[in-house]
């Protein structure tokens, strides 16, 4: 049976406040379903200019405009409710997630601006400035400088970033550049949002989903450019399903994927046996499930792993990358086959 919360804040073990209690939903799985968003989106015009090389077109995970003709300007924001209870935690996964729609692109961020909502009258200012101090972190890490932001007095608390970056346009990762016959690669395990959502409901803490989400993107971009790729993009919280449906639309390929070669991270599929499956996951099943094409063994929870809303996820690049693994391949036609 699918798990379920209030979201009244309640007190953890150690008396502190729970920051997932004022959320409705968790991380990236809050987003608005794909296939909302596509119908409110959809004829929205505004990319006049030469110089757009990645608009609206094909919902890539940043915009790019060429501003001289060796360099492409990325842009891009991401924020969400908090993921997990600790300030610090929820403010360097926020970050991590942001920067990886530069990273996606094969792009490096230059500079971020911080995104705010925060209910001053029932959180006190403290937990917002460790928040900000999670972001600024992981930012610091990945040399980009956060200056300045926007805040809003908001009844749920949300965080994220506003991230610019920059790349070489001759060698951008995108969404609609896949090729059949070619490796699909992904660089982090799937299962957070499953681990995440069990933490919502009961306040265990899960290191290892945590050092995922906090971990930048940036080796698995430097590295799927080195292998000469030029496809690629970040899992979120549209799932591998999701984004890989995405992906392969945007390119006119179908791909095949190999369900024991997805790695999980430690404990997911225990969350998914005790029912910790969130909303915003099977939304996305049902939204990719008219493309896919599930082999004999291939069961329901099976699915629904692969749709996991993921937080601050991997890279699925199209092409093999050394040093992490290969989890299926594209193929000519449309589609998803999962075996």
């Amino acid at each position: 049976m699918e798990q379920t919360r209030t979201s009244t804040p309640s007190p953890s073990a150690t008396g502190a406040v729970r920051l997932t209690g004022f959320a409705h939903g968790g991380g990236c799985a809050c987003k608005i379903p794909p296939g909302e968003l596509e119908d409110a989106v959809r004829g929205l015009t505004g990319q006049a200019g030469a110089g757009v090389l990645v608009g609206l077109d094909d919902g890539d995970d940043a915009a790019a405009v060429l501003v001289r003709e060796d360099l492409a300007v990325l842009s891009t924001a991401d924020f969400f409710t908090p993921v997990v209870d600790d300030a610090y935690d929820w403010g360097r996964i926020a970050a991590a997630n942001a920067l990886s729609d530069v990273y996606a692109m094969g792009g490096r961020p230059v500079m971020a601006i911080n995104l705010v909502g925060w209910p001053r009258e029932k959180l006190p200012m403290e937990l917002l400035t460790e928040v900000l101090r999670g972001g600024l972190a992981v930012a610091s890490e990945a040399g980009c400088p956060v200056i300045g932001g926007h805040s809003i007095d908001d009844p749920e608390p949300k965080y994220g970033m506003a991230v610019t970056g920059v790349a070489d346009p001759d060698r951008l990762l995108r969404n609609d550049a896949a090729a059949p016959g070619l490796p699909l690669t992904l660089t982090k395990p799937i299962g957070v949002g499953l681990l995440n959502n069990r933490h919502k409901a009961t306040g265990e803490v899960f290191a290892e989903a945590i050092a995922t989400m906090t971990r930048l993107n940036r080796d698995a971009a430097e590295a799927a450019l080195a292998a000469g790729a030029r496809a690629a993009t970040d899992v979120t919280g549209f799932g591998l399903l999701g984004h890989l449906h995405k992906l392969c639309r945007a390119s006119e390929v179908g791909a095949v994927l190999d369900r024991s070669a997805v790695p999980l991270v430690e404990g997911a599929e225990q969350a998914l046996r005790d029912g910790y499956v969130s909303g915003g996951t099977r939304r996305n099943l049902d939204w990719v499930r008219p493309h896919l094409q599930a082999a004999p063994g291939v069961a329901e929870e099976d699915l629904l792993l692969l749709a996991d809303a993921q937080t601050s996820g991997g890279l699925l690049v199209v092409g093999e990358v050394p040093g992490y693994p290969v989890v299926g391949h594209t193929v000519a036609g449309s589609g998803i086959a999962v075996r």
